[in-house]
């Protein structure tokens, strides 16, 4: 979200007969040219006028519950937007070159009619009737879920836009994500973000993730997170651990007996001291039954 900090330069005439008499006497209606020097007419202009306040569209009628999703695609990092960092107000963002498996909490703020048809970070024109989000470091575009401590609510977005520039908000909605959260009516919300993949990519981690075994590359060093012998719960437990953050998780498939083992493995790593904090953080999670094996 773009802010810029309005510049004001009052240049005030004031005439003899709308002053008052202390100022007035012995000027014989002569006018006075004042220039930002009263600090009362200052104060004031700036509490009538002020900066333009945020605002909520005049005819939205929608539904927290008639308002549907943003639905995850399979996205390319935008051309504009996703900097290596950046600075507002005097502090540097660094922008993450991936998103995968970031969760984060804290506090949700909206914007809406001051904003609309603006341009966004992302080179698109910001439409608060879209399910769409701001967000500092994330790359863009992302599609993050969202919810609600206080209410229970979820909802997923896109987002397309940099900010809150807010001291503990960490996403700032679009005015439809925000009335579908509940945010609209309290202003700030408590909630929870993580990033979700589309079920292209997913589908993509998965295949890619798949190591026919044995695989004969000389002596690996993996951490074993479980061994399944059904293909389906060996995937579940796959995206689980991607969703998680884990990188290189590989499904190992051997055959014992006839019967096809999968084994899920993440690995192979550069080290044992890598190998002991993947396992450090595998217990973090409360994953059961892990170990650190070498093939060969």
């Amino acid at each position: 979200m773009n802010t810029k900090k309005n510049q004001m330069n009052i240049d005030v005439i004031l005439h003899e007969d709308k002053l008052p008499a202390v100022l007035s006497g012995g000027l014989n209606g002569r006018r006075l040219h004042i220039k930002v020097l009263l600090f009362f007419v200052l104060a004031l202009i700036l509490s009538s006028c002020g900066e333009i306040r945020d605002s909520a569209p005049a005819n939205y009628s929608k539904q927290w519950h008639e308002i549907p999703d943003a639905v995850p695609v399979s996205v390319e990092t935008s051309r504009y937007g996703n900097p290596d960092s950046y600075e507002v107000y005097g502090k540097t963002y660094y922008v993450k070159e991936s998103a995968a498996g970031f969760q984060q909490k804290g506090i949700a703020s909206w914007y809406g009619n001051k904003f609309h048809g603006r341009r966004t970070s992302s080179g698109e024109d910001y439409d608060m009737y879209a399910m769409t989000a701001a967000h500092k470091t994330l790359p863009i575009p992302v599609f993050v879920e969202v919810t609600n401590h206080d209410n229970g609510r979820k909802a997923i977005v896109r987002v397309n836009d940099r900010g809150p520039f807010h001291d503990g908000r960490i996403i700032d909605l679009s005015y439809a994500a925000a009335t579908k959260l509940g945010v609209a009516q309290t202003g700030t919300a408590n909630v929870s973000i993580r990033v979700i993949s589309s079920e292209e990519d997913i589908k993509q981690k998965r295949s890619e993730s798949i190591v026919e075994s044995p695989v004969n590359e000389g002596d690996k060093l993996y951490v074993q997170v479980a061994a399944y012998s059904t293909e389906e719960n060996a995937l579940q437990q796959l995206g689980k651990l991607q969703g998680e953050g884990f990188r290189d998780v590989r499904l190992h498939i051997e055959s014992k007996k006839g019967k096809a083992v999968y084994r899920l493995r993440i690995g192979p790593l550069p080290s044992d001291n890598v190998a002991k904090k993947v396992l450090a953080q595998l217990k973090q999670n409360n994953h059961q039954n892990i170990r650190i094996i070498k093939t060969n």
